[in-house]
């Protein structure tokens, strides 16, 4: 082939794609229409069964099995863009619905009763200080269901959980119980983590051959611990639980794993500081009510959704953030239970519930996900 053959075939090439434009630009025009007879029938703007039955019809058309997939990757993408179009007209008519959050200037502090995880010394006690201040009335409990609970039945205004590590990662059981309560996020508050090695007084590093901590705290600290050869680690459900069994047992071949903060709590010698081999070592606590409500200056929101168990399923949900130009800063995803290989998927994104564009990527995955539930704005 020629240079002025190439050519010739990139200027049909053009002219194809200005006929497409052309005809595209018509499609959203007749779709603009759709949407304002639906605004004045209330029929939803997502129609399963007829975009699945026009899928079949245009593939029918095509004459090989590289352009019937090519052209249903096509007609997939034309279809979303007119959903996204009829979103946002509802969107600008004031159809969409408010969402049922309430905005607040401050979160009503002044009573308020909060719940963290763990014994007195806990990182989530010291997550807690620093968001509420020293002042806050407040009571532990054992387990991050039990703190959970305590905000469904009354006796906590607001929970403190940690939900991610950046050196551990994500705190699993957390995201479930966001799933399994109807509680909400509406603040965060990150701690940086110094994990000290805590014995009894009177101890040294030669004697210990047992250290209990979080097993999160333990991976890390592994560096650390592997180096010492006869070590026993023992996991518990919190590093101030860790120190306070220490403290209790007296005995001088036991440490902790915990922050400074526990370690004079608890009256432990300061053995080492600074185990852990990540220097830059933080932990996000989550702020959480049973009160749908979230502040007015917010700028992050978090979602989770369910999609259906087939190609191209989570892209489409993601085209929301992309369409409506909402900036997402992580996406997670957990097992389903008791359906296997379907998971939900957790992601936070840039916004507040009162902007238009967050609506619409809303009111986009509410109508196709499955079970999509907003976990907060903060």
């Amino acid at each position: 082939m020629t240079d002025t053959a190439l050519l010739a075939l990139r200027e049909q090439i053009d002219m194809i794609d200005t006929k497409i434009v052309e005809y595209f630009e018509q499609r959203m025009e007749i779709s603009r229409q759709v949407a304002e007879y639906k605004l004045t029938t209330g029929k939803k703007i997502f129609d399963k069964k007829r975009e699945e039955e026009k899928i079949r019809s245009v593939k029918g058309k095509t004459h090989n099995e590289f352009n019937s997939r090519g052209i249903e990757e096509l007609f997939e993408q034309i279809m979303a863009m007119s959903r996204k179009l009829q979103y946002q007209m509802l969107e600008t008519e004031g159809s969409v619905g408010r969402l049922p959050f309430i905005g607040l200037d401050t979160l009503d502090t002044a009573k308020a009763r909060v719940v963290f995880q763990g014994a007195d010394g806990a990182f989530s006690q010291a997550a807690m200080e620093q968001y509420f201040g020293k002042g806050i009335g407040s009571f532990q409990v054992d387990t991050f269901r039990d703190a959970m609970c305590a905000i469904e039945e009354g006796s906590a205004d607001y929970a403190v959980l940690p939900i991610e590590n950046s050196t551990a990662g994500i705190v699993s059981e957390i995201y479930d119980l966001l799933v399994e309560y109807e509680h909400y996020i509406v603040g965060e508050q990150i701690i940086p983590i110094e994990h000290c090695l805590l014995g009894v007084p009177g101890s040294r590093i030669e004697d210990i051959r047992t250290v209990y901590s979080h097993p999160q705290s333990l991976l890390q600290c592994a560096r650390f611990l592997d180096a010492r050869t006869g070590w026993q680690q023992i996991s518990l459900k919190n590093n101030a639980f860790a120190a306070r069994k220490v403290r209790e047992d007296g005995d001088l071949s036991q440490a902790a794993i915990a922050g400074e903060f526990a370690g004079q709590v608890y009256g432990l010698e300061l053995l080492q500081r600074g185990i852990n081999h990540s220097q830059a070592n933080s932990t996000r606590f989550i702020i959480v009510t049973n009160q749908k409500i979230y502040l007015k200056q917010a700028k992050k929101v978090s979602i989770c959704f369910e999609v259906a168990h087939e190609s191209g399923s989570l892209y489409h949900m993601l085209s929301h953030f992309i369409y409506n130009n909402l900036n997402l800063s992580r996406i997670e995803s957990r097992p389903i239970e008791g359906r296997v290989w379907e998971y939900r998927f957790f992601v936070d994104f840039d916004g507040n519930l009162a902007e238009s564009a967050v609506k619409n990527a809303l009111r986009g995955l509410r109508s196709e996900a499955r079970n999509m539930k907003i976990l907060g704005n903060y």
